[in-house]
């Protein structure tokens, strides 16, 4: 074998455990669409199970979203003490504990709470899966190994809204209904239990961070690192990093502070993290069932219309994956977000069309067919960019010294943005059903316009040379 045919085998396994460990540190994504979704089988069950309104109903199925906020929070920093591995292993902890305790509430705000500490799990793994896999992937694969967390994402969320199809299945065909001692719905929230002990597992087995050995001084530990995940001189690798940290001083969030409260890059990435959300794209997964069901479509057959979306998701996330280092992300935002305006428009013009009769609505079926067309279109083109890039973007567009910070805060904001939008839905939904998606739709406008305007394109460029 000759010398470049040799180091052409070298990286070609080298990638291979990079792609692994990266797959791994994913699973964290997996239970992030898997808790966050499941909930969604069973919204309109926990709502007759505890005898509240919607407002409440809207309120506990949203409280997660606030720990998720808290959980994002604090999630760099902890990475920065203590590793990211026991980050991981930590956000594992609470989702076993999360899906125990809202296997079995006695009160409704006794499950907003444990929604609440499953939310801090949510939190703490979308921000350090996408920094973990960041910092172990390569430049020019970056972006598609970053991808493998909305993959995962969507997966989640497509087992869960299954899981939830069989559970009720099994229960007579409702969420309510009895197996064994509880309800459906109970069984939908405790079986996130089972990915999450696989979560703690193989979290436990994957190589800590060479970007943060280095931070805190462990040059061996982060040379053996190197030397599995990349190719070249390990110690250059080492030296370049030392000098992209700024020393061995650790980030704090006080080094976001710039002339306009945070820097510049910051303020943009929140903005990106708010506008993947006030899109409206959360408002499919958590209250899919129960928006079919109020335009006619009885609950079996909406269970089985929010498994369908979630395929269109993952195809979606799929594109994204194929597209992200190709064609680079400033495009794929714009051609998504041109694509999520257009749907969610057709879709809000589609529900305007709903007769109103009591309590429900139904849709002509002509209209029907039409709205769900252009709501699976808005999922495609969202999976497709946004749902991909934001994530994609929040792990590799900080300069190094302010990353873990940079990227706590703007996880953060992606989480209240999120609550905002989910708790408002059942009260905008009731007020006037098409005007809610049009608004969705003019924030899917102002999106292509920001991205233009202020976004810089990182494809290709290594982590040490962000905000040069």
């Amino acid at each position: 074998m000759s010398a470049l045919q040799s180091r052409a085998s070298g990286g070609t396994a080298k990638l291979g455990h990079v792609v692994m460990i990266a797959g791994a540190a994913a699973l964290g994504g997996f239970l992030f669409g898997y808790d966050t979704s499941v909930i969604n089988g069973g919204v309109d069950a926990i709502q007759e199970h505890f005898g509240v309104g919607s407002a409440m109903t809207g309120l506990t199925v949203s409280s997660a979203l606030l720990g998720s906020a808290v959980g994002a929070g604090i999630a760099g920093g902890l990475a920065d003490r203590i590793g990211r591995i026991r980050v991981m292993q930590l956000a594992a902890v609470l989702f076993i504990i999360s899906a125990i305790g809202s296997a079995v509430p006695f009160a409704i705000w006794d499950l907003a709470i444990w929604r609440v500490v499953g939310g801090v799990a949510i939190g703490i793994a979308s921000v350090i899966a996408p920094a973990y896999i960041a910092e172990v992937a390569p430049a020019e694969y970056r972006g598609r190994l970053a991808s493998l967390q909305q993959l995962a994402i969507v997966l989640g969320i497509a087992l869960s809204q299954l899981v939830n199809y069989a559970l009720a299945a099994f229960a007579g065909g409702s969420a309510s209904g009895m197996l064994g001692p509880i309800q459906a719905w109970q069984w939908m929230l405790g079986v996130a239990a089972i990915p999450a002990v696989v979560y703690l597992v193989v979290a436990s087995a994957i190589p800590e961070s060479p970007r943060y050995l280095v931070a805190v001084g462990k040059l061996d530990r982060a040379r053996e690192v190197l030397n599995k995940i990349e190719a070249g001189d390990a110690d250059a690798k080492i030296a370049e990093i030392q000098g992209a940290l700024g020393g061995e001083r650790k980030p704090k969030l006080s080094d976001l502070r710039g002339k306009l409260g945070v820097l510049p890059i910051v303020w943009v990435g929140m903005a990106i993290a708010a506008l993947q959300q006030f899109v409206g794209i959360n408002v499919i997964f958590y209250y899919s069932s129960s928006l079919w069901h109020s335009v006619g479509i009885n609950e079996e057959s909406s269970l089985l219309l929010s498994l369908f979306t979630s395929i269109v998701n993952i195809i979606g996330t799929l594109v994204a994956i194929a597209l992200v280092d190709k064609i680079g992300r400033k495009p794929l935002l714009v051609i998504g977000s041109v694509g999520m305006t257009v749907s969610l428009a057709v879709t809000g013009w589609a529900f305007s069309f709903a007769q109103v009769v009591g309590e429900d609505a139904m849709l002509p079926a002509q209209w029907g067919v039409v709205a769900l067309i252009s709501a699976s279109a808005f999922v495609l083109f969202f999976a497709a960019s946004w749902g991909v890039v934001m994530w994609v973007l929040l792990g590799e567009m900080f300069p190094a010294r302010i990353r873990a910070a940079a990227l706590a805060v703007g996880t953060a904001t992606n989480w209240v943005a999120n609550w905002l939008v989910t708790v408002s839905f059942p009260s905008m939904r009731d007020w006037n059903l098409p005007v809610t998606y049009f608004i969705y739709a003019a924030f899917a406008a102002l999106s292509v316009v920001f991205v233009v305007k202020y976004l810089k394109e990182t494809n290709g460029r290594s982590l040490e040379e962000m905000g040069s």
